[in-house]
């Protein structure tokens, strides 16, 4: 069980006239650390070199604190839940020095097959790696999870 951990730096096209990273900006920020960060920590390509991808099927996102122009924030990652057809991602990101949460994220995505282009289960040796990686969480509903942390700020 991982809690994957990268870094990211706040770029002027993302933000919106305040120098706040843009709401909807977010969602790239979360999925591009995610991206690199199983490729970099499982070897695992999520843009098809297993003979799938997955396709996000829903979003829950809450904000705490902006984050700024050029500002350095460190996103975490880690699976809660896993079955063969779904796998369910909490990302967090915080500032450099993780003391301030900024918002946080819960991605629904389901297997696809990229030769049928239908939903399909994961395979077993993945899904084996997948479970192994999961780290479930106390809280079992998005708003229990955004009240658990408003708590701890």
């Amino acid at each position: 069980m991982k809690i994957l951990e990268s870094g990211a730096r706040i770029r002027f096209q993302d933000c919106d006239p305040f120098a706040h990273l843009n709401n909807a900006r977010y969602i790239d920020y979360y999925l591009n650390a995610r991206a690199d960060q199983v490729m970099e920590e499982y070897q695992i390509d999520i843009f098809g070199a297993t003979g799938i991808s997955w396709l996000v099927g829903s979003n829950q996102i809450a904000y705490f604190k902006p984050a700024y122009l050029n500002e350095e924030v460190i996103i975490e990652s880690q699976i809660f839940s896993c079955t063969k057809r779904y796998i369910q991602v909490e990302m967090r990101m915080f500032n450099a020095d993780k003391s301030h949460l900024k918002s946080f994220i819960w991605v629904d995505s389901i297997p696809i097959s990229l030769d049928t282009h239908k939903m399909t289960e994961h395979p077993e040796d993945l899904l084996e790696r997948l479970v192994a990686n999961t780290m479930p969480l106390e809280q079992k509903t998005f708003e229990e999870r955004r009240a658990f942390f408003l708590k701890t700020r």
